[in-house]
């Protein structure tokens, strides 16, 4: 009996996802891709094809939850500890885009499934997930208001970054990461600059989620 045989649906989608990416790179978001990554990890491919009933955005929905979880494993609690929060998003925001790397053509294919309006509200609550795993990571436990405002804005600084990544061909993405600083930096020195005439201060204790939310998609 094969080892995969007692695998729940979850289990074999979280098996698989990461071989779909790879696979979906050539063959696009479509069946074939998870009968080869089915193939791959010796799963029957009638319950790999179950397991991703709602095809394409099951399957990026899939690499995106392995995404997330590869990205808390890639930057420990007590790592993260010692950072300041903008630090924090930063890196939580990079070490994405260094685990994306591999396979941008399969985000490229991604993005583009996830761009048609039938498919709108999924990719919000995508782009939502990715942001809440951040903060979560980041040490956020605020309930109130704020808990939307800093998992909004963020989803919105992460798609903007993701729309530079994707065509990014600089050497290690310096020009992602460069873009991702340009855009807080700006922000930054406009919030101490009316923290200064305001008489309240600035630096660092400035709330991130308001910098965030003053980002802008790049122009394309």
């Amino acid at each position: 009996m094969s080892e995969t045989s007692d695998l729940t649906l979850d289990e074999i989608r979280a098996l698989l996802a990461p071989a779909l990416a790879r696979h979906a790179a050539f063959d696009g978001w479509r069946p074939p891709a998870v009968a080869m990554a089915a193939a791959e990890k010796s799963v029957d491919a009638d319950i790999a094809a179950l397991a991703f009933a709602d095809g394409a955005i099951d399957m990026i929905d899939a690499w995106f939850a392995s995404i997330d979880t590869r990205m808390v494993d890639a930057l420990p609690a007590d790592e993260l500890a010692t950072m300041s929060i903008r630090r924090k998003i930063t890196a939580l925001v990079e070490a994405r885009l260094e685990l994306l790397a591999p396979d941008r053509e399969a985000l490229r294919r991604a993005i583009a499934i996830l761009a048609l309006p039938t498919n709108a509200m999924r990719a919000a609550k995508l782009g939502w997930r990715a942001a809440d795993v951040m903060w979560r990571a980041a040490g956020d436990t605020t309930t109130d208001l704020a808990h939307y405002s800093k998992r909004t804005t963020l989803a919105a600084l992460y798609t903007a970054t993701l729309l530079v990544f994707v065509d990014d061909e600089s050497e290690g993405h310096a020009d992602s990461r460069a873009f991702l600083a340009r855009r807080i930096e700006d922000v930054m020195r406009f919030e101490k600059f009316k923290a200064k005439v305001k008489g309240v201060g600035g630096g660092e204790r400035l709330s991130l989620s308001r910098f965030i939310g003053r980002l802008r998609y790049p122009a394309i």
